[in-house]
């Protein structure tokens, strides 16, 4: 008798509140999160439909390689889903300006951005940077089509930048001659920073040494494929004692990633959500999504394949960050 009270006490899973399933949901992977939780019951589809889900939004590895009318789609969607609430966004290959317009419109509480291996011009940066201005962290390696003009604008728009990645692949850079347009850029609009990448960069000693005069709170360079620096090891320990520098030789390796450092998540309250005017979020609302999800919130075959793909391999054809 007291077992059959026992087990009448417990409650379902898909009695769970919302909010409490969207906690339990963000600790699992995307491809989880967008093709199995939507299978699993109503209840559950409807929940990890809910902004409280989709705050962190990693989808850099999928998206190397994908076609853009379908990363489109999927970013479309799943920032759609974040109702404002977005605060963390890595993303491969965005080849086209709607996208990044439409990535800066829904960027008011985005802090951590990873845009990588990306299409935009000096000319698209500076008409999204003006709504980036909370980023901490900001990741434009291999975006050969921007410059030091671009790099400007963000400095001068984003003044809480703690963390830039501007790597650049070995490939693009061999046998150019060295350009400290960028370095000073960095120096002369970004004071704060903290992290800096600049990997196989075409830049020299006196742009280095700008940088460093000039960002006093910076504790990491990395430097490695950057054979026009050559710094005297004695001077730096001396004049920058709290700053560890990597390279030029890529034998170095560093185990921590500023990714993590600048974009901590907190899922704190569903307050976050109602403070900034968010109202029912329903399943099937969203025009912009039509075709991406089923009746029962399940993403479409077509996308849904690509998660099982060989996204293992789809970084081959780019190096990682040094």
């Amino acid at each position: 008798m007291y077992l059959m009270e026992g087990v009448s006490d417990l409650r379902s899973w898909d009695e769970l509140i919302p909010d409490a399933l969207g906690v339990i949901f963000t600790n699992l992977s995307l491809q989880e999160r967008v093709t199995v939780i939507p299978r699993v019951c109503k209840s559950w589809a409807k929940a990890v439909t809910e902004p409280y889900c989709w705050q962190g939004i990693d989808i850099n590895e999928w998206s190397n390689g994908c076609k853009p009318d379908k990363l489109d789609r999927m970013l479309e969607m799943l920032i759609t889903r974040s109702s404002g609430s977005l605060k963390k966004l890595s993303v491969s290959d965005v080849q086209t300006e709607r996208i990044f317009t439409f990535i800066a419109e829904n960027a008011c509480s985005l802090r951590a951005l990873r845009l990588p291996r990306c299409s935009m011009s000096d000319s698209i940066v500076e008409h999204i940077a003006g709504r980036l201005s909370m980023i901490s962290f900001l990741d434009v390696s291999y975006c050969i089509k921007i410059g030091a003009s671009a790099l400007e604008i963000i400095g001068k728009n984003c003044k809480l930048l703690e963390a830039l990645c501007r790597n650049m692949h070995p490939l693009d850079t061999a046998g150019k001659p060295l350009q400290d347009d960028e370095a000073y850029a960095i120096a002369n609009t970004m004071p704060k920073l903290k992290h800096l990448e600049l990997a196989y960069h075409l830049i020299s000693t006196s742009g280095v040494l700008k940088i460093l005069s000039h960002c006093p709170k910076l504790e990491f360079l990395d430097q490695r494929g950057c054979w026009g620096v050559t710094l005297d090891n004695m001077y730096v320990k001396q004049k920058f004692p709290k700053l560890k520098v990597l390279g030029p030789f890529v034998l170095d390796t560093y185990g921590n990633d500023a990714w993590d450092d600048y974009s901590d998540i907190s899922y704190s309250s569903e307050w976050d959500f109602m403070d900034g005017g968010m109202g029912e979020y329903d399943v099937d609302d969203s025009e912009s999504n039509d075709g991406v999800w089923d009746d029962e919130g399940r993403l479409d075959d077509e996308l849904q394949f690509r998660f099982y793909e060989g996204i293992e391999d789809a970084g081959m054809y780019w190096p990682p960050s040094p």
